[in-house]
């Protein structure tokens, strides 16, 4: 690759809080020795990670709940449309990611595209997105082994049982699973990759098998009327209501065709985590090929599992009588089948754990990525010297993760990871076109189509899901980005490796 430092056109895109990282700067400080990640991973590995991330519980309860209370049989039209507002970014992800194969994702792209101001602020959103999801996650992990537990006669005492209805206590069992993946990911990538296809490959067989099982079980007369009528929804109001809501005075409705659309605004955070595939660039033996296989290809994969489970669990059983709480499985246990419910409860707590473990994965890379960068300490950049992995990040986020999942009921705060990741989306569709634009010169081994077109549907879609999240989130968010900003003048600004070279070239 031809190197073009200290070109006019970087002198002209180095300056102040939007001075740009050159893809050519950003790739060589990728080998440093001791920042350098050790590059193990495969198409076959990143597309396990994405499988692995996004297949959680979502394929086993929100597919039965949102049939339920807003699309009905038609639930299966939202989740495609959901898909394609995902494939959307992810065209959009793979060029990125092939052009620029450095950790961090979303912000190292940003870095490159539109300035360090507006990389520091999505590279500390992503932090919020992806360690509160974790958190999120291990608790919802605790509870299904509690419940499991319980069933086998084993309970544990409610000190140890974590914060609910009205309840404090410190979840043990979360905890312990963020500390033990935290482990596994500072011994290595490949070893991170090879635990994860275990789970992987445990979960999609169980979702394969419920998929079979239920489709001996379908009976035809439930998927009438497919698109059930109209019914406008009760959402509230104030900060509890959508912001589109407040804004335009528009009510979503449950059900119509107006009712798939407003689903997939819920389910669309079914496929969140695909995005994570991109942080694992700098650990590819071949990132230029390999990632957008991995994000394309998982994506693909995940899309067609929830379609074919949303197919089947209503057909199994009328929508307007499928449980909230765990409607694949009650539907099984109505229909007289109570191994498969016990399979898929089993399959939802072994597909937590894979989940868990590749948020903690992408969030320690964006640490790193931030970190190597100057915008946060640097101590937190080096790379292990037998392991090859960003350890010093992983083990101070991970015990970070580990407290926040310990001792907090953070149920109300999960849509901020919703509300972060489309805010990732927007960044990176209007990276794509300012890069193309700014830098027209480098090699794209993988290259969104109909540019501007796609980058503009995909900022659009994005924009209408946060538009649906309700205005409470949108506080929360606004608090946290205010935080970011307040540390990137007090340290980052003042820091930045970037900065500092300009500085010393007398360009600042």
């Amino acid at each position: 690759m031809s190197t073009q430092h200290g070109t006019p056109h970087d002198s002209r895109r180095s300056r102040g809080m939007f001075r740009t990282k050159t893809v050519e700067q950003s790739i060589l400080d990728t080998e440093e020795p001791e920042h350098t990640l050790r590059k193990s991973l495969s198409a076959l590995d990143l597309t396990v990670f994405g499988v692995g991330v996004v297949i959680g519980t979502g394929i086993f309860v929100l597919t039965g709940k949102i049939a339920k209370e807003q699309a009905g049989p038609s639930v299966a039209l939202s989740f495609v449309v959901a898909g394609v507002v995902c494939a959307l970014a992810a065209l959009c992800y793979a060029e990125f990611a092939s052009t620029v194969p450095v950790a961090g994702s979303a912000y190292t792209f940003s870095y490159a595209s539109l300035g360090e101001l507006p990389a520091w602020i999505i590279g500390w959103d992503l932090i919020l997105e992806l360690a509160l999801g974790c958190a999120v996650v291990a608790v919802g992990w605790s509870g299904y082994i509690r419940s499991l537990l319980d069933s086998a006669g084993l309970h544990l005492p409610p000190a140890l049982s974590g914060t609910h209805e009205g309840h404090f206590g410190f979840d043990l069992l979360a905890t312990i699973l963020v500390l033990v993946l935290t482990g596994i990911l500072v011994l290595g990538m490949k070893l991170s990759s090879r635990v994860t296809a275990v789970v992987v490959g445990i979960k999609v067989t169980v979702v394969l098998l419920v998929i079979i099982a239920g489709a001996f079980l379908i009976n035809g007369a439930n998927y009438e009327p497919f698109i059930p009528p109209s019914q406008p929804s009760e959402t509230g109001g104030g900060l509890a209501a959508p912001l589109s809501q407040l804004i335009f005075g528009f009510s979503p409705s449950h059900f119509g065709t107006m009712g798939i659309f407003a689903a997939a605004a819920v389910v669309f955070f079914a496929f969140i985590g695909f995005d994570i595939v991109a942080t694992a660039a700098e650990e590819t033996r071949h990132p230029q090929r390999d990632v957008p296989r991995g994000i394309l290809g998982s994506l693909a994969i995940c899309t067609v599992l929830y379609v074919a489970v949303s197919v089947v669990v209503t057909g199994m059983q009328k929508y307007s009588k499928l449980s909230t709480d765990a409607p694949l499985a009650d539907a099984f246990k109505d229909l007289g089948q109570p191994f498969f419910a016990s399979v898929i409860s089993f399959g939802a707590a072994v597909g937590l754990t894979s989940v868990c473990m590749i948020l903690l994965l992408g969030q320690s890379r964006v640490f790193f990525a931030m970190s190597r960068d100057g915008l946060l300490p640097r101590i937190f950049s080096r790379a292990h010297p037998r392991f090859g992995t960003p350890y010093r990040s992983t083990i101070v986020l991970g015990v970070i993760v580990a407290v926040v999942a310990g001792f907090t009921s953070i149920d109300e705060l999960a849509e901020l990871v919703n509300i972060g990741t489309l805010f990732a989306f927007v960044v990176v569709a209007v990276g794509v076109v300012l890069l193309r634009r700014s830098r027209p010169d480098l090699h794209r081994s993988f290259r969104t189509p109909w540019v501007p077109v796609v980058p503009a549907l995909s900022v659009l879609a994005s924009v209408w899901l946060m538009l649906n999240l309700p205005a409470e989130t949108w506080l929360r968010f606004a608090i946290w980005m205010v935080a970011g900003f307040v540390i990137y003048f007090l340290y980052g600004r003042s820091h930045s490796r970037l900065g500092l070279r300009s500085r010393q070239a007398g360009k600042d």
